[in-house]
């Protein structure tokens, strides 16, 4: 037996998007890594990326949508304001770094002063993407599963960002300091 119509272009849509996902995460670690000049600091900003997958899918889930193409292209926004917020909050702390301040208290200073800033980033897309995330009319379906990826996925992005995200800044930054004994921010 073989599928053909609807079902044959939905299948064939999912795998190009999964192959442009994964040329788009490449080459944002990429850009990352030589906007950073660290691996490691690359990789921590998009470690962003996976809990915004689950805010996403979990608003799929509670909303009763499917995970379609039309989704997948929210996750690929989702993942731009997420790795947005992740730049701003480590460039940040690498600039408070810089000013000579110890790691701790440049996690500390650094994390609450972009505290405004990335709220402010992620509840500007949020609000934006609302009123197609609760519309129902005609027409809707496409609109509404980009939108409530998004939203769902930048409730639980922001809240990584601004909290988890400078810990684990801490951790790797303290790991690599110890790793090259204590040559500095940038080791």
């Amino acid at each position: 037996m073989e599928w053909g119509g609807q079902f044959e272009n939905q299948r064939r849509a999912e795998s190009r998007l999964l192959i442009i996902l994964a040329m788009v995460m490449g080459l944002m670690l990429i850009l990352l890594t030589v906007g950073t000049q660290s691996v490691r600091q690359a990789a921590l900003i998009l470690g962003v990326v996976p809990l915004a997958t689950l805010g996403g899918l979990i608003s799929l889930h509670v909303t009763g949508q499917t995970l379609n193409v039309a989704s997948g292209v929210g996750f690929i926004a989702l993942f731009g304001v997420a790795v947005q917020n992740g730049i701003i909050m480590v460039a940040n702390l690498n600039r408070m770094r810089k000013s000579g301040l110890e790691l701790h208290e440049a996690v500390m200073m650094g994390a609450t002063e972009r505290l405004r800033p990335v709220l402010m980033t992620a509840t500007v897309a949020t609000l934006g993407m609302l009123p197609a995330a609760i519309h129902t009319g005609v027409g809707s379906d496409v609109q509404r599963g980009i939108a409530t990826v998004v939203v769902g996925g930048l409730a639980v992005a922001t809240a990584l960002t601004l909290f988890v995200l400078p810990s684990m800044y801490h951790v790797i930054e303290h790991w690599a300091e110890e790793r090259h004994g204590r040559r500095g921010w940038h080791a």
